[in-house]
């Protein structure tokens, strides 16, 4: 085990999207309030294991370094969780770093989370607004309505609910509750509601809300805090009543 002054870090990489993963270690010197992404661009300035080999360095994604923008998500620890956030005091050694197992590699603990932003366009998570001309003031908008719609706009499509749901694999087309809470946001939006019937018809499709199996593992995980297991049943009953719609009035 390594000592107070040593942080160890064991990496499991991959070259390619397609080679078979490996395991590397590497010693590194203690710095206080250190974090995994300050560790891993010691490593990438240093990048030799603890067996003394010089070796390419380690491949990881990262952007804001304060948990805003979802790009360092990485098991660590067993546990799916942002990289920049991840104190090292606050963890036991050796700390393990792995790629999410729910997404394919691109190489290292690079993955591609593609299929995330995809199942947005999907159910078309965004508002139409046509700037060509004035047309005044917004509608207003209640203080509990606002005070819910921004904690769902928080989700910064990291990937941790998908990561550690179990309907959610790389062989099927499940959307997600991050999607599903999406929909729920830009459906309460004034403008928003508009689409409304379009976004429910897509999540009552393939992968949608249908195949959720209701493990609740999603809102354990989600950084943010979101209430996604909240945005899952409100879909639910939202898509229910759009089949009822569907099928008497259209």
């Amino acid at each position: 085990m390594p000592d107070d002054k040593t942080i160890r870090l064991k990496i499991k990489r991959q070259d390619q999207p397609d080679t078979k993963p490996y395991w590397q270690e590497f010693d590194l010197p203690h710095k206080p309030r250190a974090n995994v992404i300050s560790c891993l661009m010691d490593i990438q300035m240093h990048p030799v294991t603890r067996q003394g080999q010089k070796v390419t360095p380690t491949v990881w994604e990262c952007n804001c370094l304060e948990e805003v923008c979802g790009a360092c998500t990485m098991v660590i620890n067993g546990k799916v969780r942002q990289a920049c956030t991840a104190l090292v005091d606050a963890l036991p050694q050796p700390i393990v770093l792995e790629p999410m197992s729910k997404f394919p590699v691109i190489r290292d603990l690079h993955v591609d989370r593609s299929r995330m932003f995809e199942n947005l366009k999907k159910v078309k998570a965004w508002i139409h607004i046509d700037g060509t001309y004035d047309i005044g003031e917004g509608p207003v908008v209640q203080e509990k309505q606002r005070a819910k719609a921004y904690l769902l706009s928080e989700c910064m499509t990291c990937g941790c609910c998908l990561e550690a749901c179990p309907q959610f694999t790389k062989d099927n087309n499940f959307m997600g509750a991050s999607t599903f809470s999406q929909v729920r946001l830009f459906n309460m939006h004034p403008t928003g509601a508009m689409g409304s019937e379009e976004r429910l018809d897509a999540v009552m499709g393939d992968g949608g809300i249908a195949d959720c199996g209701n493990a609740q593992v999603c809102v354990e995980v989600c950084p943010k805090k979101i209430p996604l297991t909240e945005s899952i049943a409100e879909i639910g009953r939202e898509t229910t009543l759009q089949l009822l719609k569907n099928l008497f009035l259209k």
